[in-house]
């Protein structure tokens, strides 16, 4: 190989390299405060989403579960585990755990989680299959084109204002 081939051979992998480095592939899941796992809680032990996000059947918002929630059960429960002993902390500290938020909708956007599961729509129906996963993370593409063919399928209003204010 000549010397030019090399230096353009050196350039295109140095620009390969950037190039993986800039687009982070493995943030794509954010990382949580806490390694919390929906596949053990969810999953393994078969616990409701509505248990933890208790607001999803009576508000707009699903909420985030409260340190007092996780409390609940791991006053007792595996509590000499170190990512219990961080949700010890919080509670010691009184400050809720800052959760990064997975799902996020446009603000001209109206979604209503109690509307959809007062109608028995099941979470994973947006959500994925989160019992199988150990971190939450985007599963579906929560845009107009897939909820206007959930609407029409389900025969709910597409009316515009049905979701946009």
């Amino acid at each position: 190989m000549t010397r030019l081939g090399a230096v353009v051979a050196s350039l295109v992998a140095a620009l390969a390299v950037v190039t993986l480095i800039a687009a982070r592939p493995w943030e794509s899941v954010p990382i949580q405060p806490l390694a919390f796992s929906h596949k053990v809680h969810a999953g393994e032990y078969e616990i409701p989403c509505l248990y933890c996000h208790v607001h999803a059947g009576r508000s707009a918002i699903a909420g985030i579960p409260s340190v007092d929630r996780c409390m609940g059960c791991h006053a007792i429960m595996k509590a000499d585990k170190a990512e219990v002993k961080k949700i010890r902390e919080y509670w010691d500290r009184q400050e809720p755990i800052p959760w990064i938020k997975i799902y996020n909708q446009p603000d001209f956007v109206h979604f209503s989680h109690k509307r959809h599961v007062l109608k028995g729509i099941a979470c994973k129906t947006c959500h994925g299959a989160v019992e199988t996963m150990d971190r939450v993370q985007k599963a579906v593409v929560l845009d107009m084109d897939r909820c206007v063919a959930c609407h029409m399928e389900k025969k709910a209003s597409i009316d515009c204002l049905t979701c946009h204010r």
